[in-house]
């Protein structure tokens, strides 16, 4: 019996690392990458939920920055002009509806508050940022980041198919995204499944919106009297130098090129660890009233914001 066990464990390390292989090396979409994790988490079960789950965050923020150097500096900032707007009043909407919700479903303050950061802002690195200014407990903490990460799945999947169903440009897909989806990996895989325009603006809009997290938490840390001082994260301040060395470098073009290239790959590995981290336990532990809260909140931004953009007409 227990050598069974043993050659079982050892055929899913196996198989997962044949699947880690084929979504390094060969031609996988993002898409079907999430899918590929999803089943084997739920048919044949990660053999390392947690060693996975911290690398899926390491690859991610390498991955962005390598996306840094696919754009040049000036596309950068205009992109990020160009959804300001979008940015400072979608966060602040978001956290108005979100706390009515939570209030109506009666959901804790502290649940219900980092479900609605998270979904303002990005996801887990904001609920990671505002966890500690809140003095949330763990089980808070975790419900809000499974509630998000269960929606961000869902998003990674949903949003092209939308996308494609509405016969949207790249660009405004990408803002869309960007501004609608909530964690930083779901933005890029959406986006990366739908065209290059649509990532690079799509990654852009995301960074420029992640950057709130810091301005937010230590206003409500003000608010709270709170000694907890929250930082820029350093991936999106990595993504703003390698694209400023692509503008300073333009020679090296081809190098900057192959990085890029690299980063895209990588985020498909990033996506097979992000479904594979997808487990029942994760799904049970959601309950019920905060993913109505979650879902709820979600398709108000989401649709609101699509709509915006379609009146507008971004090119």
């Amino acid at each position: 019996m227990d050598n069974k066990g043993g050659n079982t464990i050892k055929t899913r390390k196996v198989l997962f690392l044949a699947c880690l292989a084929v979504c390094a090396f060969l031609k996988v979409g993002t898409a079907t990458a999430l899918i590929m994790g999803v089943l084997f988490s739920f048919l044949i079960r990660n053999p390392w939920p947690e060693k996975s789950a911290e690398s899926s965050k390491i690859l991610l923020q390498i991955s962005v920055v390598g996306l840094g150097f696919g754009l040049s500096l000036g596309e950068v900032l205009h992109t990020g002009r160009n959804s300001l707007v979008f940015t400072i009043i979608g966060i602040t909407f978001t956290l108005i509806i979100g706390s009515l919700l939570g209030r109506l479903l009666k959901i804790s303050q502290n649940t219900s508050a980092l479900i609605s950061f998270g979904t303002a802002i990005c996801g887990g690195s904001a609920i990671a940022a505002l966890a500690p200014v809140l003095k949330a407990k763990n089980e808070e903490t975790a419900v809000a980041l499974a509630t998000v990460f269960t929606l961000n799945s869902v998003a990674l999947l949903l949003f092209p198919l939308i996308g494609h169903a509405l016969q949207l440009s790249q660009p405004v897909f990408g803002t869309w995204a960007g501004l609608a989806i909530h964690d930083t990996s779901s933005v890029v895989g959406a986006a990366a499944s739908y065209g290059t325009q649509a990532l690079a603006i799509g990654t852009t809009v995301k960074l420029t919106r992640a950057i709130w997290i810091t301005p937010v938490v230590l206003g409500i840390a003000w608010l709270k009297d709170s000694a907890e001082k929250p930082q820029v994260p350093l991936f999106i301040i990595g993504f703003i130098l390698a694209a400023t060395l692509r503008t300073l470098f333009p020679q090296y073009g081809s190098y900057w090129g192959d990085l890029s290239a690299v980063a895209k790959q990588s985020l498909v590995v990033t996506l097979f660890l992000i479904g594979a981290g997808l487990s029942k336990e994760v799904l049970q532990t959601v309950g019920v009233r905060p993913l109505i809260q979650g879902v709820t909140l979600w398709l108000i931004v989401s649709s609101l914001t699509l709509a915006a953009l379609l009146f507008i007409g971004i090119a």
